[in-house]
């Protein structure tokens, strides 16, 4: 069972930031072999989903994303940074991530759209939660993606 939190990045405390970063780094630079400035300026004031499972008797980060406000960088606001770990792919987790995240954005920003900058290949996962293609496939990093609105 996944134990969910939300917290502004002031809330997080060094050891859970610590975690959200290296676990962004080993799926989006080290995984996918993508080298990108993933400490972009926008974790600030986004408000940030964490996904903790209990393995092995250790508190594990496995689940993650952030909520951008609208305008701050898209006019809609967007959920992004989207991932689950090794441990948690294929059981349902991500489905899971991207359900509370749309529900908490939406209690924070009601009656905004969702952005979402998604890889290609998820493109139907997306479809699943209501998200609609607004654009062509576009490389982003040496990674093929799409934007998508809710």
């Amino acid at each position: 069972m996944i134990e969910w939190q939300w917290s502004s990045f002031a809330d997080l405390s060094g050891a859970q930031l610590y975690e959200v970063l290296a676990q962004r780094q080993q799926v989006f630079i080290l995984e996918q072999t993508c080298l990108y400035p993933d400490i972009d300026g926008y974790d600030l004031d986004a408000h940030h989903l964490l996904g903790w499972r209990d393995i092995g008797g250790r508190k594990m980060l496995v689940a993650y994303l952030r909520c951008l406000a609208p305008g701050a960088k898209y006019a809609e606001m967007s959920l992004g940074r989207i991932l689950t770990t090794n441990d948690v792919r294929g059981s349902g987790a991500g489905r899971e991530l991207v359900a509370h995240g749309i529900q908490y954005a939406e209690q924070l920003h009601p009656g905004h759209r969702i952005r979402i900058g998604a890889q290609h290949r998820l493109e139907k996962f997306y479809q699943d939660f209501g998200f609609e293609t607004v654009s062509a496939p576009y490389d982003e990093d040496g990674i093929m993606h799409i934007d998508m609105l809710r």
